[in-house]
């Protein structure tokens, strides 16, 4: 397996990065109703004439990259028979309590009847370097105007932006310190259905370092967050609102997971998601290096799906084209019917996700579409996708008169 390093200036962090992808795995329901974790409060409101200038956090010019040279603790025992280097879930915790951070955010906004609000929210992080590199998940900090991190020793620190990706859910932040514990990351593709898993985090916004156990339920749920199609570990470690950024462990202490989702549906126990490490590794680079996720292709549109009646199978709609991307340049319309993509039939948007996902930025692939009761084929150079923005769409161009699932490409 080819390793895939970041560094930072002379600074080596006791972490290994391998650009190995999670092996895929049987695909879950994509129907699942998730819920971001991550904990939000109105905190005060600004009085009427009274202003509060908003803190911009930015990480500057020339960002440093981060290297990870650590390699992972070896796995000594055969598969099926006892591990002998595995930990008790005391001997993770107090091996890792102190790469976990808790995060506070203030975010300011306006409204008719005061001119100003500050709302609160709180959310977990996980420490990546010495010198304070920090993943999180960007709903925790998007739109935040101050972000506040406390370590284990119950320091606080003022914390600057460096990147977020929404498509990933991932952010990395950073804050000036020295010797901190990063943490040490494995290899989710290693994971198996059974295997202990520990999370750590800040879980209702007030108790940090909140350790909770439970195994691997699945590797490699599809899965629907914020109108994202995602691949996530499932797990039965209690996930609570404030957990989204903490850390997923396994029995060795090795970071595997960030957490970001459980389920919001009642009477409902034991189903958290973390984000797989494996995937996270080459966006969390990409963040550090760049401030986004370099190379990601876009097609430029918003697409709705439709459920066809007595089947699994999904229509998939241009709800929306983007103006000046790709698919407007290709001549792609609102209201177009993508039957295929790149020659393989399309039967939800997932299928249209993962052609595209196949490609990078500036390659070329073709779409077979229905117009007015015509089908046609259309080829489309992709665009870069401009992932340090949060998309926002108005819909007010759409003209299919059914379907509720919404997705940006």
């Amino acid at each position: 397996m080819e390793e895939q390093n970041i560094y930072n200036n002379d600074e080596n962090i006791d972490a290994s990065f391998n650009s190995q992808q999670h092996a895929e795995a049987k695909k879950g329901s994509k129907k699942t109703m998730l819920v971001l974790c991550g904990c939000f409060i109105l905190a005060g409101i600004g009085g009427f004439g009274g202003t509060m200038a908003a803190l911009s956090l930015n990480g500057g010019t020339g960002r440093a990259v981060l290297y990870q040279s650590v390699t992972n603790t070896e796995n000594g025992s055969d598969k099926g028979s006892v591990d002998a280097n595995a930990m008790s879930v005391k001997q993770v915790a107090d091996a890792t309590a102190n790469s976990v951070v808790e995060i506070q955010t203030e975010s300011v906004s306006t409204n008719p009847f005061f001119p100003q609000a500050v709302t609160s929210g709180a959310g977990s992080g996980v420490i990546l370097s010495k010198d304070g590199y920090i993943v999180t998940n960007n709903h925790v900090i998007e739109g935040a105007s101050k972000v506040t991190v406390k370590t284990k020793d119950g320091k606080s620190y003022n914390a600057d932006f460096v990147g977020t990706d929404k498509t990933t859910d991932l952010a990395v932040i950073k804050i000036k310190a020295e010797n901190l514990t990063p943490a040490v990351l494995g290899k989710s593709a290693d994971l198996e259905v059974g295997d202990v898993a520990i999370a750590i985090g800040n879980p209702l916004g007030e108790l940090g370092g909140t350790v909770t156990s439970g195994i691997i339920s699945a590797l490699d749920r599809e899965i629907n967050v914020d109108n994202q199609s995602m691949h996530l570990l499932q797990t039965s470690a209690a996930i609570n609102p404030g957990n989204s950024g903490g850390g997923l462990f396994n029995d060795h202490g090795e970071l595997v997971g960030i957490v970001n989702a459980k389920s919001g549906g009642e009477n409902i126990e034991g189903l958290g998601f973390a984000i797989p490490i494996d995937h996270a590794k080459t966006v969390i680079k990409n963040l550090i290096e760049n401030g986004y996720v370099k190379g990601r292709p876009s097609l430029g549109v918003v697409l709705q799906a439709a459920s066809t009646i007595n089947s699994d199978k999904e229509n998939v709609y241009i709800a929306e084209v983007e103006k000046g991307k790709a698919a407007d340049k290709a001549g792609l319309k609102t209201g177009d019917q993508i039957l295929k993509a790149d020659g393989k039939n399309v039967t939800s948007i997932s299928d249209v996700k993962e052609a595209i996902d196949s490609h990078k930025a500036g390659d070329n692939m073709s779409f077979t579409i229905l117009r007015e009761n015509e089908t046609k084929e259309i080829k489309v150079k992709l665009g870069e996708a401009d992932t340090t923005q949060t998309e926002t769409q108005s819909y007010q161009n759409n003209t299919i008169p059914f379907g509720n699932q919404y997705f940006t490409i």
